[in-house]
């Protein structure tokens, strides 16, 4: 065939030829990843497939849970406060710091913002699930035993290093 049967002047073919090349250096030099997409992290921690996935599930129902409870008690603080009347607070030697439903809704918004600090640490785990660092201790890097993980799916630590506080806050 000839250059005008192809379309191909042999200026063009000399580039197309250079850019053949040039891609197959590139590919050359570069690791394969096994596809367009690249295969998500092992986990660094050795842990089996199947546990990792039992352990998703596990923190997904439990974020799920978290989340319905933060909201029933925002929504419960918000009823307590529509209850109450403007100016409504006493503040003398028989009440205390204050009435009931104040002291309530006191109640009830702290144990939503637990509830929704239970859900940060969750959402880091499941991170930590995608990013393969599940199951390894922040403090030492070393592996977090497998009874610790199924008992608390978040953990982000081993026992030792653990002592002297239930939060790092």
């Amino acid at each position: 065939m000839t250059a005008k049967a192809t379309g191909k002047t042999p200026a063009k073919k000399a580039a197309t030829k250079a850019a053949t090349k040039a891609t197959a250096k590139k590919a050359a030099t570069k690791p394969a990843t096994g596809g367009a997409k690249s295969a998500p992290p092992a986990n660094q921690a050795g842990l089996p497939e199947k546990f990792l996935d039992q352990q998703r599930a596990a923190l997904v129902e439990e974020r799920a849970s978290y989340l319905r409870q933060a909201e029933a008690f925002e929504a419960e603080a918000d009823a307590l406060a529509e209850m109450r009347e403007p100016g409504d607070v006493q503040f003398d030697e028989e009440s205390g710091e204050g009435d009931t439903l104040a002291v309530e809704r006191e109640r009830d918004l702290a144990l939503s913002a637990q509830a929704s600090a239970q859900i940060e640490e969750i959402d880091r785990a499941l991170a930590k699930l995608d990013d393969g660092t599940y199951g390894i201790c922040e403090v030492s890097g070393e592996p977090i035993p497998k009874d610790r993980l199924k008992a608390i799916p978040w953990a982000r630590e081993r026992v030792e290093y653990k002592v002297g506080g239930f939060s790092r806050r």
